[in-house]
C-alpha cells in the first residue's frame, strides 16, 4: 500500500464568497468613509502619496486600487529569530507558535491579584524560556517598580536578558520603538534588525476607524526600521464595532487594511502579521469576554481573511476570563487554543492570562503548555501508511493476542501519542491518593518552584549584558 498523505485537521468559518464580499467592503468604507489619524506626520506621508487627506477633521481616504497595491507588498512569510539560532520561527501557511499574552497589568499569585514588579515578570520569561510548546517571549506584564516613562522599553530588557527566544512587544510612548531597537541591536552585536528581526512589535488600531497619535508613530518608526509589526485591531462587538460577527470582522478589516497600507507608504516590503484582539460585549456585566465562543469565531474568521490576502496571521486565544486556575480557565483556554490551531494561526497570543487579558500567571502558563502541545498533536493528524496500519501484526498476533512488547509498539508509540508533563494526571487512583491526591493547580504551583530553582536561560555574553545594562541605567538618570 502506497504512503497516504496525512490530512491536517483544519478549521473554517467563512466561505470564500464571504471572504471576497467582507473584503470589498473594507475597500469601499477605507475610501469612502476613511480613518482618522492623530498624527500629522502620517497624514501628510499619506497625502504625499495619493490618499485624499481632511488635515482639519485630520480624515484620511484611501483609494482602493492603493489599498491592494500595498496589501500586495507585504512579504507572505517572516523569519524571526532567535539569539542562539534554536528558537528560531517561521510564520508562513499554517505554521502555528504560542507566545504568552503581553502587556498584563495584574499578575495572580496565590489565589491574590495584584500588581506586577520587575522580578515577576523576570520569573515569568524563565518559566516560558523553559517551556517547550511556548515559541516566543512576550512583554507579558507592565511592571510597577519602573517610571511609566520607560516601562515599554524596560519589559524588552528584561525579556533579553533572560531568553534567547524571540518576542512579540510593543511600544507605549512616541519614543520608545527607537529605544527598543537600541536593545535589539545589542544583542544582535550591532546587526540589522531588518535583516534578522528578533522582536515583532504590536501596533494596536484605535475602534472604530482611529489611530492614535502614538500608535501611528510607532507604526511608521517601526516600518522605517523594518521591523516586522502586528498590526491588532480590536473591536468590540456590540460596542465599538457593530453588535453582529460579520459586521466586527469587517471592521477589523478595515482598521487592519489602513495600518498596512501607513507602514508600506513609510516603507514598502515591511513585514506585517495581520492579527488582532477583538471580542464580543457582555451587555449583562459591561465586559469584554475574551474566552467567549463569539470572540474566538471572530478571530479564526479574520484569520481567515488574512490567510486569503496570503499574509502571516496572529489571534488572541488560549485566554480565560476567570479570576484563578479553574475548571472555567481550563475550558475557555483550552477552547481558544485548539480552535486556533486549527485555523492554523501562525502566532496564537495568550497562554497564562486570566481577567479579560488584564492578568498572567505563571501556574496558568505551564498548564496552557500542556494544552498547546496536545493541540501542535492534534494538527499533525493521523498518518495512515501501510506500517502505521499494522496488518500484519494484527494478522500475526491474532485473536486474545496483546501488542505491548511488540518492535511496532516500541518504535511507534513515541511518534504516535503526545507525552503531557507530570501536570497531567493519568495515574491509578490508589497511586493518584498516595502521592497526595493534589489537584492540577498544586501540581503547578509546585512545578513552577522547581523549574524556576533549576532552569538557567542560556545567558548573554557579559560584554552584552553590561552594554544593556548600561542602556537601562541611563533611563534611570534621565
Amino acid at each position: 500500500m502506497p504512503e497516504i498523505t496525512v490530512k491536517r485537521p483544519t478549521l473554517s468559518l467563512l466561505e470564500e464568497d464571504n471572504i471576497t464580499e467582507i473584503y470589498g467592503v473594507a475597500l469601499r468604507i477605507l475610501e469612502s468613509t476613511g480613518v482618522e489619524i492623530d498624527n500629522s506626520e502620517v497624514l501628510e506621508l499619506l497625502h504625499q502619496n495619493g490618499v485624499t487627506v481632511d488635515f482639519d477633521r485630520k480624515i484620511a481616504k484611501f483609494p482602493q486600487d492603493l489599498v491592494k497595491k500595498c496589501v500586495k507588498s507585504v512579504p507572505s512569510e517572516i523569519r524571526l529569530y532567535s539569539r542562539d539560532g534554536k528558537h528560531d520561527l517561521l510564520l508562513k501557511d499554517n505554521n502555528v507558535h504560542f507566545d504568552p499574552g503581553s502587556a498584563a497589568i495584574n499578575i495572580l499569585e496565590d489565589g491574590t491579584i495584584r500588581k506586577p514588579v520587575s522580578d515577576d515578570l523576570e520569573k515569568f520569561v524563565r518559566l516560558a524560556d523553559y517551556l517547550e510548546y511556548i515559541h516566543a517571549q512576550s512583554t507579558a506584564l507592565v511592571v510597577t517598580d519602573v517610571p511609566n516613562r520607560f516601562v515599554d522599553r524596560y519589559r524588552l530588557y528584561i525579556v533579553l536578558k533572560n531568553s534567547p527566544k524571540p518576542v512579540i512587544t510593543g511600544a507605549f510612548t512616541t519614543d520608545g520603538v527607537h529605544e527598543m531597537k537600541k536593545l535589539l541591536e545589542i544583542v544582535l552585536e550591532k546587526g540589522d534588525v531588518a535583516k534578522k528581526p528578533m522582536a515583532i512589535f504590536d501596533i494596536c488600531p484605535t475602534p472604530p476607524l482611529e489611530w492614535s497619535n502614538i500608535t501611528s508613530q510607532n507604526l511608521i518608526d517601526c516600518a522605517r526600521y523594518g521591523i516586522p509589526v502586528e498590526l491588532v485591531s480590536m473591536p468590540l462587538a456590540g460596542a465599538t464595532g457593530p453588535a453582529t460577527l460579520a459586521g466586527s470582522i469587517l471592521q477589523h478589516t478595515a482598521e487592519t487594511l489602513s495600518g498596512i497600507v501607513i507602514a508600506q507608504l513609510a516603507n514598502r516590503g515591511t513585514p506585517c502579521i495581520y492579527g488582532g484582539s477583538p471580542a464580543i460585549f457582555d451587555m449583562r456585566q459591561g465586559t469584554t469576554p475574551m474566552g467567549a465562543i463569539e470572540t474566538m469565531m471572530i478571530d479564526c474568521a479574520y484569520a481567515q481573511i488574512g490567510k486569503f490576502l496570503g499574509l502571516p496571521t496572529h489571534a488572541y486565544l488560549s485566554l480565560s476570563d476567570s479570576k484563578t486556575i479553574d475548571s472555567q480557565s481550563g475550558l475557555e483556554s483550552a477552547l481558544g487554543i485548539v480552535l486556533g490551531a486549527l485555523t492554523g494561526i501562525n502566532v496564537i497570543s495568550g497562554p497564562g492570562m486570566l481577567d479579560f487579558e488584564s492578568c498572567q500567571s505563571l501556574e496558568k502558563l505551564l498548564i496552557d503548555n500542556e494544552i498547546c502541545g496536545m493541540a501542535m498533536r492534534l494538527i499533525q493528524g493521523i498518518s495512515v501508511s501501510e506500517e502505521s496500519l499494522a496488518e500484519g501484526l494484527i494478522s500475526d498476533l491474532g485473536p486474545g493476542g496483546h501488542f505491548l512488547n511488540s518492535r511496532h509498539t516500541l518504535k511507534w508509540f513515541r511518534k504516535e501519542q503526545f507525552m503531557p508533563s507530570i501536570l497531567i494526571d493519568r495515574l491509578t487512583t490508589s497511586l493518584w491518593q498516595e502521592k497526595g491526591s493534589k489537584t492540577t493547580y498544586q501540581r503547578a504551583k509546585e512545578e513552577v518552584k522547581r523549574i524556576l530553582s533549576k532552569h538557567e536561560p542560556e545567558a548573554l555574553p557579559p560584554d552584552l549584558e553590561r552594554e544593556l545594562d548600561r542602556v537601562a541605567e541611563k533611563w534611570k538618570s534621565t
